[in-house]
């Protein structure tokens, strides 16, 4: 062959290949990242078919997609597939598939993070780069063109497939499924405890119903102890499903309460999903959260792990959950014993360092007639510094002891029992003793941007949010927080930029460069830090100079009224050191500024300091740092003749002169 017939059918191929690859199937051929979904299409004589004559949408999932997906891929390529055209714009709330008896396909579709529109098909996202492409075919024969469309998704569509070859079921609802589960792929899971409490309380219909719903079914396992089956009744099983909504996993919010049918007059029920990733897992749990119950039903939270999830049924989407919920039944340690077994769960890590290194925490709780726990996730246990604790018994016990109290605290009480609200002062809602000696635990709100409220907790320190409040127990709550408590892992200078009782002493350190050396890890400070509720003490015994110290022409002089608080040392010392130092009921430290003469006292399991003869209390003693102490006070180390203008004129001397001054540059 002549070099110019190789170079025409070289240019024919290039056409040929352009022009195919404008159709869907050709674009799917072309692409290397779909290539094992086109092997499924290619082997399907039925989806060839629609690709040649119909309108079509295909949702292709990737490669990657596939290599996550550990099951038979015979018979899927069809509900991938919808005989209508759609782009992302144009889906609604579901549309058929083209598998057997037409399933339906389920659509969600959310706001990204940066404000995009996500779409989702059941679980798998629409990914929008690689999606909305659009084609024509002609039909042979025929001037008449048919559009189709291509999706890019980013997990396999997985369909609910009867395996019974007497009477299969093309097209389950949520009763079928739970009716006839063993006839379908169930992972070994069995739900027939369940199923038969909704036929015992005659609730069929719940499930029956036509419409989008979302349906939570506990497996056999979660059935145990024996009285627990008893207690599935008809409004526990109205708490299993959420009406008006098909929540997949993926697409569904964290910590975003939904109303299920037990939500009325008598009995309010929310449900809400949450994901978490380990970085090799990914685990959603769901809750219950009973906001108003009754003489049968127990108000607090209820935790379930999704064993199996995003089952797709004709009326919405099923979920298999380890346990029932809205059941209280166990106490708090059962509540930790119970991610044991599977070793996995939300605290699994707390329950395992309480296991391998204290005991005998686990034997003090079992005792208790009453408790509130403070349960650090999984999260907090990968701070660099917690293995050094877990190598130190009796430290790690007192740091366990600063995560309970032996009252029930709910989250409402928490908020309800606030013996100080006002947001200029900064104070903790109020504080309650731990099992740890002379530790409390500091309460404080922060009112989010759109008005929802995040409770955060002190402990040694340590500020933790509490990220899952209100898990109920026969004897007591169990709040989940995110961090562990007692073990610092920020500076002196963080924790009075990010604690809200101290802004005042943060805002003062600020205008003379006082803060920067509170974030030097090389030191040890002793901080006697006053409290936001200090300065407004001062501003009504000292109403002159607590003017003139805010004044950012005065920071010279509130400088130095801060270094009068700190003191820098080989180390830094906790109060009950400061005690055992006194002598003569006095300690003398060396701050900053000047020699620092105090008198430590201990009343009430409160410890107090003397300065000048004013009696000062410590609201919040040892607030351990990376690189230091912070002692929180209540009376600010001051005196009416720390602020000293030029010339050695008073304040109130000089103020008719600048008034003056003013005066003249204004007529100026």
């Amino acid at each position: 062959m002549c070099s110019a017939s190789v170079a025409l059918f070289a240019v024919l191929a290039v056409l040929f290949a352009s022009t195919d690859a404008t159709t869907v199937e050709g674009r799917i051929r072309e692409d290397s990242d779909l290539s094992q979904f086109y092997q499924l299409l290619e082997a399907s004589h039925v989806a060839n078919t629609s690709l040649n004559y119909r309108q079509v949408t295909i949702f292709a999932p990737t490669n990657l997609a596939f290599q996550k997906y550990n099951r038979s891929t015979d018979d899927i390529v069809l509900y991938h597939m919808t005989n209508l055209a759609l782009t992302t714009d144009q889906l609604g709330d579901s549309v058929s598939s083209e598998l057997e008896g037409n399933p339906p396909l389920w659509i969600t579709k959310k706001r990204g993070p940066y404000g995009e529109e996500e779409v989702y098909i059941n679980n798998a996202k629409i990914l929008n780069s690689r999606s909305n492409f659009k084609s024509s075919i002609r039909l042979p024969g025929s001037k008449d063109t048919k559009d189709q469309v291509l999706h890019t998704i980013s997990e396999v569509l997985e369909p609910l497939v009867s395996t019974s070859t007497d009477a299969p079921l093309y097209k389950p609802n949520a009763f079928q499924f739970l009716n006839q589960s063993e006839n379908f792929n169930m992972d070994n899971h069995r739900i027939r405890n369940f199923r038969q409490r909704v036929f015992n309380t005659k609730k069929e219909n719940v499930f029956k119903g036509e419409g989008r719903y979302t349906f939570l079914i506990p497996v056999d396992e979660g059935f145990k102890p024996t009285p627990r089956p008893r207690k599935v009744d008809a409004k526990v099983i109205d708490g299993h499903v959420i009406p008006n909504h098909v929540l997949f996993t993926a697409p569904t919010p964290n910590e975003t309460p939904f109303e299920t049918l037990a939500f009325s007059d008598n009995l309010k029920v929310t449900i809400s999903f949450s994901t978490e990733h380990d970085g090799k897992e990914t685990r959603t749990y769901v809750k219950s959260n009973t906001l108003l119950g009754d003489n049968d039903h127990a108000t607090g939270v209820v935790l379930a792990e999704i064993v199996k999830a995003n089952i797709p049924v004709r009326n919405g989407v099923v979920h298999l959950i380890q346990r029932p919920l809205m059941i209280v039944d166990s106490t708090v340690v059962d509540f930790l014993k119970s991610f044991k077994e599977k070793e996995d769960g939300p605290v699994y890590k707390f329950y395992k360092a309480v296991l391998d290194h204290a005991e005998d925490f686990m034997n003090t709780l079992t005792k208790l007639p009453q408790v509130t726990l403070f349960a650090p996730n999984n999260a907090a246990w990968d701070e660099a510094k917690i293995s050094h604790v877990l190598q130190d018994k009796e430290r790690l016990m007192n740091i366990l002891k600063l995560h309970y109290v032996q009252e029930t605290l709910p989250l409402e009480k928490i908020l309800n029992r606030g013996v100080n609200q006002n947001p200029t002062l900064g104070s903790s809602l109020f504080e309650v003793p731990t099992a740890a000696e002379k530790k409390s635990l500091y309460f404080n709100v922060v009112q989010g941007p759109t008005g929802n409220q995040t409770l955060t907790v002190e402990g040694g320190g340590v500020n933790a949010t509490v990220v899952t409040p209100n898990i109920a127990a026969t004897n007591g709550v169990i709040h989940i927080i995110d961090r562990v408590f007692g073990v610092p892992y920020i500076t002196v200078l963080d924790k009075l930029r990010t604690d809200p009782s101290l802004n005042s002493t943060y805002y003062l350190g600020t205008l003379e460069g006082f803060n920067a050396q509170l974030n030097d890890t090389t030191k040890r400070f002793t901080y006697f830090a006053p409290r936001n509720y200090a300065w407004e003490a001062a501003k009504i015994s000292y109403p002159s100079t607590y003017k003139k110290i805010f004044m950012p022409e005065y920071r010279y002089q509130s400088k130095q009224i801060l270094e009068r608080h700190l003191v820098v040392a080989d180390q830094a010392y906790k109060m009950s050191q400061l005690k055992a130092m006194s002598h003569n009921g006095s300690v003398a430290l060396t701050s900053v500024r000047d020699n620092l003469k105090l008198r430590v006292r201990e009343l009430d399991d409160s410890y107090y300091v003397e300065w000048r003869e004013i009696r000062i209390r410590v609201s919040r003693s040892d607030v351990e740092c990376t690189n230091g102490i912070i002692h929180v006070i209540d009376t600010v180390f001051m005196t009416d003749s720390d602020v000293r203008v030029p010339g050695g004129a008073t304040v109130a001397t000089l103020a008719p002169h600048l008034l003056m001054i003013l005066i003249a540059k204004w007529l100026l």
